[in-house]
């Protein structure tokens, strides 16, 4: 059974233009011990699909549909009662913003050790110790020293370090990381990261990573998902992801991210603006920007269905993937993958810094050699 299950998620917002469906049909699992990335642009809808984990959406957001089940149990459907003792405790959050999730007028230490508190029978020096033990975990220089000073007395990277292990407080199953390297130079981005990896290894603690960074997701996680407009759009372990992009969005992704020995004098772009999601784009959201959308694509809506390598659909694959299919498959909401296109997608992949690899899937489900540049590069 998978740690977490995510189906058919729906949360949208009320606003004075109208109501904007942030998640819109969001499905997913996590399995114990594995780090899951969630990535794609700004307003995509990631941050919201993360605290819908814990039922943090607030007015005038609104969870309106879909089922979230951790260890079986409907989160949905839990007392606020029952949510305060599992936030923190069974699913703890490592919120974008560090500074905002601490409170100024408490000591960082206090903090960590309130979190123990609140969950466990401990006296105030069993809390304060184990609170120095965490900082010490987390890579905070002199931890007892530090346990005094307040949030404004510590950097950037210490701050998240403190957030991280207020988190990590009750030894949780579940760690969801909302941007945790956003705003840290490179040096303490790589810190926070093998720090990380190493506490979800030891413990193993499964962790949902929210972020834009494609190289953070290379750096940390198992499988990917690629979130566009309020959907899942690709789904992939890591590594087909990264070699092997089936979605047009997801290789405009790839196409935008800079690596070591890139020969491109500049970066690619995805072409347009994400849309408005009070009144997103009829048939696949993504047409208006996509250099291969056909005309159908802004009839017919794209299932997740899966993708061989050839990029023709097997046995079934017009059929959308179920919430409950395995995980590893690599599906992509992509009309091509349901035989719909008749040009095919034409492009260029270009691998964590390794020459470019020309792709090109004819109308017959084949790949073919070709000259044409990639509408991304």
């Amino acid at each position: 059974m998978a740690l977490l299950e995510v189906e058919d998620l729906v949360v949208q917002f009320y606003t004075d233009d109208g109501v904007v469906r942030a998640v819109d049909g969001v499905s997913y699992e996590i399995r114990a011990g594995e780090a899951v990335g969630l990535v794609g642009e700004s307003g995509a809808g990631k941050s919201v699909a993360s605290l819908a984990l814990l039922d943090l959406i607030e007015r005038p957001g609104e969870i309106v549909g879909g089922e979230i089940r951790f260890r079986g149990r409907d989160i949905l459907a839990c007392s606020a009662e029952d949510l305060r003792e599992l936030r923190g405790d069974e699913i703890a959050m490592v919120f974008q913003d560090a500074a905002a999730a601490l409170n100024p007028v408490y000591t960082v230490g206090e903090q960590i050790a309130e979190a123990i508190r609140a969950h466990e029978v401990v006296t105030d020096d069993e809390a304060r110790e184990r609170a120095i033990d965490l900082m010490a975990r987390v890579d905070v220089p002199d931890p007892a020293a530090r346990y005094s000073d307040y949030p404004h007395e510590f950097s950037g990277g210490m701050q998240q370090r403190a957030v991280i292990a207020m988190a990590l407080a009750c030894d949780p199953a579940l760690l969801v990381c909302d941007e945790p390297t956003t705003g840290l130079d490179v040096t303490v981005q790589a810190g926070i990261l093998e720090l990380l990896d190493d506490l979800a290894r030891e413990s193993d603690t499964a962790i949902q990573l929210v972020t834009h960074d494609l190289g953070v997701v290379a750096e940390l996680c198992d499988r990917v998902l690629v979130q566009y407009a309020g959907e899942i759009v690709e789904r992939a372990p890591v590594d087909e992801l990264y070699y092997d992009p089936k979605h047009p969005y997801t290789v405009g992704l790839l196409a935008s991210t800079p690596r070591l020995g890139d020969d491109r004098d500049r970066l690619a772009t995805v072409p347009g603006t994400p849309p408005s999601l009070v009144d997103p784009p009829t048939g696949c959201r993504f047409h208006p920007r996509c250099p291969y959308a056909e005309d159908v694509c802004a009839r017919r809506h794209p299932p997740l269905v899966e993708a061989d390598a050839g990029g023709e659909p097997e046995a079934g694959a017009g059929t959308p993937i179920p919430a409950d299919g395995d995980p590893e498959t690599h599906v992509a909401a992509c009309l091509e993958y349901t035989g719909d296109l008749k040009e095919g997608l034409d492009y260029e992949v270009r691998v964590r810094g390794g020459p470019a690899t020309d792709r090109r899937v004819d109308d017959d489900g084949t790949d073919a050699d070709h000259d044409q540049a990639s509408d991304f590069e």
